[in-house]
């Protein structure tokens, strides 16, 4: 028998793809992330207990500047419609102009009028050129806005309202007319599973929030939250955070408000497991779609076929959260620790710093419906 301890070439796991280091953040966690035609990277940073300073930055040399400006990143409490609260999400739109998703809800709060937003920027003058604001109907006390992808053929932008504590479904906005209404209300698709159903395993460790005097409750408890557009904007494909299921409906439905519930609601689509759960979605020109996984560390895709390959697998993807893919062929991704948060270890926070901004190259296309 040999000596274990000069046992030194054991199998070890494949790992797949090759990660690029794009930037370091040493002070909140990020969440979202995308980049313009020119390849100018914003990013955002929640409100979820860090000292947040800007809710949106541009990456300025590697470095992550207050955008468009301060002034906009204040928070007015007396008129949360004057600037912005918390921002969850940064899409770069097929016209190249920078929609911030504004939840209104620091620390998961309760919302109030004027908080849960779009804000569009202007990127060759650096202003904001337009607020629009969700009525108390659509953007309900308990709403979390999460992610947006758009479609201006059709003047649309679709977003997922992932709340923890309330109904969750797809908010349909006009951009246009700035209207905004509510699609499929808490239907079974948009709700995260159950610990019955689904126990989400992240470093190895099952991903709970364990508190005194309650039961235990999944770490991944949010609703429908992964947003990407299919290739010819037919169908909007959509996760619940706390599922492996990867659903997909008509976006035609959505826009369609002569339809009720029913009607929308046959048009959804299982499109089945996606071998893990996951935060963000994304698609290309080609008929891919992306998804972070944050179970395996890794980022999956699914041919147009339906079958799933994996992109790239790291240890250092501690918790992917969104994909962005831009003109360069590479996808963009933010890892920034979300499961080792104090909450899910009984107050005591695992996050180790720095978070990370990375890409990979796909070769591919975003898909840009104008």
């Amino acid at each position: 028998m040999s000596d274990p301890e000069r046992t030194t070439n054991l199998p070890m796991e494949r790992l797949t793809g090759v990660l690029e280091i794009v930037a370091h953040f040493h002070g909140p966690m990020p969440t979202g992330v995308t980049v313009s035609r020119e390849g100018r990277i914003f990013v955002n940073f929640p409100k979820w207990g860090d000292d947040v300073t800007f809710t949106v930055a541009e990456l300025r040399q590697g470095e992550a500047v207050a955008y468009p400006d301060q002034a906009t990143n204040d928070t007015n409490e007396d008129d949360l419609a004057a600037a912005l609260v918390s921002v969850q999400s940064v899409v770069v739109d097929a016209a190249d102009r920078l929609w911030m998703l504004d939840t209104g809800s620091p620390m998961f709060e309760r919302t109030s009028y004027g908080g849960p937003k779009l804000v569009c920027v202007d990127l060759a003058a650096n202003s904001v050129t337009r607020k629009i604001l969700l009525p108390t109907d659509v953007a309900l006390p308990t709403t979390y806005l999460n992610d947006i992808r758009f479609d201006l053929r059709r003047n649309a932008a679709f977003i997922t309202d992932s709340a923890q504590d309330g109904p969750n479904g797809i908010i349909v906005v006009n951009l246009e007319t700035g209207e905004s209404w509510r699609r499929r209300h808490d239907h079974p698709s948009t709700k995260a599973r159950d610990l019955t159903d689904f126990v989400p395993i992240v470093e190895g460790r099952p991903f709970l929030e364990v508190t005194p005097d309650a039961p235990p409750k999944s770490g991944a408890g949010m609703g429908a939250d992964g947003i990407a557009i299919s290739a010819d904007g037919e169908r909007l494909y959509y996760c619940p955070l706390g599922s492996r299921r990867l659903y997909s409906v008509s976006t035609a439905a959505l826009l369609d408000r002569t339809l009720d519930d029913d009607a929308v609601a046959a048009t959804v689509t299982d499109e089945g497991d996606k071998g893990g759960g996951a935060d963000g979605l994304e698609s290309d020109a080609d008929g891919f779609v992306y998804a972070t996984n944050y179970e395996h560390g890794s980022i999956t895709r699914r041919k147009p076929g339906g079958v799933w390959e994996t992109v790239v697998r790291d240890p250092r993807l501690l918790w992917p959260d969104t994909l962005s893919l831009a003109e360069d062929g590479f996808l963009y991704v933010t890892a920034n620790q979300l499961h080792r948060q104090a909450r899910y270890h009984e107050g005591k926070d695992q996050r180790h710093k720095p978070y990370t901004l990375f890409r990979v190259r796909v070769n591919a296309r975003p898909v840009r419906l104008v």
